[in-house]
């Protein structure tokens, strides 16, 4: 087993791509391309054929729109997919759409011209992400059209010089298992932040879609932004994000900065500093994902007196964050995913 090669079929209308990828793969010694295809008609043969463990798949081809052709893979023959889509605004849309639909990842494709090294080495991070997803915990549900009727408003025991902090981590599966968080937050939620492992100009298109869909305030964050009740701030892709806190105020730094366990954002800089600027008056979340990122960031937010909680196995789409962040014994709760908005309110001390 420790010397299989995952096995990955390229659809792309490009020529181009489909060269780059498939030499850049194959450079890999656990990656083997066992096939290319220039739109899905021809991807839907080659699947039956060869079986691939992971397939790559542009969005806007001719003959058949990816979209369209995920739908009716992961519908007839379930397969984990890394979605190559255009960084626009259209292309960002499509690609939360299609994570929506059951693809674990998403990549940017440059606009101009094609960053072979930056490009190639997110490639391979997100088809050894892919490699390790139980599609059986793929969310199937369709998302709601419309905001749902806020959840009933709880009570919410603070001190009366601070404020509460929700700090939430995700990777891979992720966005799925956000959505089914802040769906059910009420409006009085204290302030979240969020890192979800997602490239530059992804970010803002989720957070319009959650924005849409969710009771509460859902954006994408921006530098001095404040900490509001009922407001989720989610990273920017390419930048990390900081928790900042005056007096009694909490506000978002977001800056550059090299990667961090091969992610910016990252999850372990939000945590660290949530640590170190709210302490015991926040709560940790470290949701499905791939590597470690958040583990260390997490034992710290522990230490400073924060409650944490991590999805469980059964529910996680790749359970690698939060494996680590238990290992650490970072984790005062680990909770399926439906539960954890109740869990968020025993930390919190809601009141029905």
């Amino acid at each position: 087993m420790a010397d299989k090669k995952i096995k990955v079929l390229i659809v792309d209308d490009s020529a181009v791509v489909r060269k780059i990828f498939s030499e850049e793969l194959s450079k890999e010694p656990d990656m083997e391309v066992i096939g290319t295809a220039p739109d899905p008609i021809v991807a839907r043969d080659k699947i039956v054929l060869l079986k691939p463990d992971v397939i790559t798949l542009d969005l806007e081809m001719p003959r058949m729109d990816g979209l369209t052709f995920l739908k009716k893979l992961m519908k007839h023959f379930p397969l984990p997919v890394v979605i190559v889509s255009s960084m626009t605004h259209k292309g960002s849309q499509l690609a939360v759409e299609a994570l929506e639909s059951g693809a674990v990842e998403v990549l940017g494709k440059p606009s101009d011209s094609y960053s072979t090294e930056d490009m190639s080495a997110q490639l391979k991070e997100m088809i050894r992400a892919a490699a390790g997803v139980q599609m059986s915990r793929i969310p199937s549900t369709p998302s709601p059209s419309s905001a749902p009727t806020s959840p009933e408003p709880m009570a919410v025991s603070v001190k009366e010089t601070t404020q509460k902090i929700i700090a939430i981590g995700a990777s891979t599966g992720g966005t799925e298992a956000l959505k089914t968080i802040l769906l059910n937050m009420p409006l009085n939620i204290p302030g979240i932040v969020i890192v979800q492992h997602m490239p530059a100009h992804f970010t803002s298109a989720f957070a319009e879609r959650l924005q849409r869909i969710c009771a509460i305030e859902v954006k994408e964050a921006q530098d001095g932004d404040s900490i509001l009740n009922g407001r989720a701030l989610i990273a920017p892709g390419n930048y990390h994000m900081l928790l900042r806190r005056n007096g009694a105020h909490y506000s978002i730094n977001i800056k550059d900065g090299p990667l961090v366990h091969h992610h910016r954002p990252s999850v372990d800089v939000l945590f660290n500093s949530v640590a170190q600027n709210a302490g015991a008056n926040a709560v940790g979340i470290i949701l499905t994902g791939m590597g470690a990122d958040g583990a260390q960031g997490m034992l710290k937010m522990k230490q400073a007196g924060a409650k944490t909680i991590a999805q469980d196995e059964a529910t996680c789409v790749v359970f690698g964050m939060p494996k680590e962040a238990i290992r650490l014994e970072a984790v005062d709760r680990v909770a399926p995913l439906s539960r954890i908005p109740q869990e968020i309110g025993h930390f919190l001390k809601f009141s029905k």
